[in-house]
Order: C-alpha cells, then structure tokens, then sequence
C-alpha cells in the first residue's frame, strides 16, 4: 500500500510537519524500536518513515492510525501539546482494576507519558501478581511499599519489603510481589521507559 492510497494527509506548514516527526521518533525510541520495526508493524517501508520522522513528507490519517497501532499508543497523542498542563490525579479518583490475585492496579501517569510510567497496586493479605513470576520489557524499575509489607520475588530471590523500603531492578528479570502481612499493602512501580 502507498502512501497515496488515500487523499486525507495531515497538512500544514513545514514546523507541523516537523514537529509530528519529531514526537514519533522519540515515541519509536522511548520504545526501543528501531524503524525497520515499527514501519513493517505498520506497513510501510524503513525510508518513507524516516522522512515522515525528519518532517520531510506527510502522512495520511490510515498512515498515523497504522503508526500508532504499531506504537501501542493513538493517533492523539502524536498531536499532544508539548507542554502539557499539570494533571492532579486525586486518589479518591484513582480508576483500579482487578489484578493477580487478590489485587488492584491503577495507571497514574497519563497517556502518553513519554519518559515513565508509574502504577499504584493494592494487595489484599494473601494477595500477590499472580502466582507465577513476570516479565515486561527492557526497563528500569523502582518498586516502593507505601504501607504494609510484601515479599519482593527477583529470579530465585526473595526480599521482604516495609513501608517505606524500596528495590531497584530491571523489568526482564522475572519479579512478582506477595502481601506477605495481615493488613492491605500498597506499592508503586516506577518503570522508566514505560514497558507495562
């Protein structure tokens, strides 16, 4: 399929242009994709996406939908401002889901939060990310116990963790987290660049 496919393109001047390569770019590299990745996710050759991300060509709209597609984001935010306002996520307002076993999850930084991304998880006692360790990504990732305590499992190690206490690793090392109490615990992951 060629770019001409379809007359809809995002038009406007040079700094547009410009400005939306520069957002995909950083977005394929936060990722850790190379163009030769991102462009056969999405149809489309390595040298047409490489002038798309240096602002020197347009790109239709099913060109964007099928960029963000292979990106994990959507189409919106490659048009975010680049300053955006302050977000205040009260806590009442925090949208859990249901998570492992016994256990919630909320995504507190907004989409797209290019640079991190922090999740807030609640355990009930007994509760834990399911009863199987997990991977995701090549990250960074900064573990904190807001209260209670939980056993903390790093391949074949085990770390018991209080509130307050907080453990560094990387995200492709096999991790899961137990309540290992009587009470509620509560942690927050911190994962730079954003593999969750």
């Amino acid at each position: 399929m060629t770019e001409a496919a379809t007359s809809r393109t995002v038009e406007g001047d040079g700094g547009v242009h410009v400005e939306l390569g520069e957002r995909l770019r950083a977005i394929r590299q936060l990722r850790r994709k190379t163009l030769k990745e991102v462009a056969g996710a999405a149809g489309l050759s390595e040298s047409f996406l490489s002038q798309l991300e240096r602002g020197r060509t347009n790109a239709t709209i099913a060109t964007l939908q099928r960029l963000a597609s292979a990106l994990g984001i959507d189409v919106s935010d490659l048009f975010a401002g680049s300053a955006p306002r302050p977000r205040v996520l009260r806590r009442d307002a925090r949208d859990f889901v249901a998570w492992g076993r016994l256990g919630r999850k909320a995504l507190l930084t907004p989409k797209p939060f290019h640079l991190l991304e922090v999740v807030v998880a609640r355990f009930e006692p007994g509760g834990s990310t399911g009863d199987e360790p997990y991977t995701h990504g090549d990250s960074e990732e900064f573990l904190i116990v807001v209260e209670g305590r939980v056993h903390l499992q790093l391949g074949p190690d085990v770390y018991e963790v209080a509130a307050g206490d907080s453990v560094h690793y990387e995200s492709s090392t096999p991790h899961r987290v137990a309540n290992a109490g009587d009470e509620p615990a509560e942690v927050l992951f911190v994962i730079s660049p954003p593999s969750y």
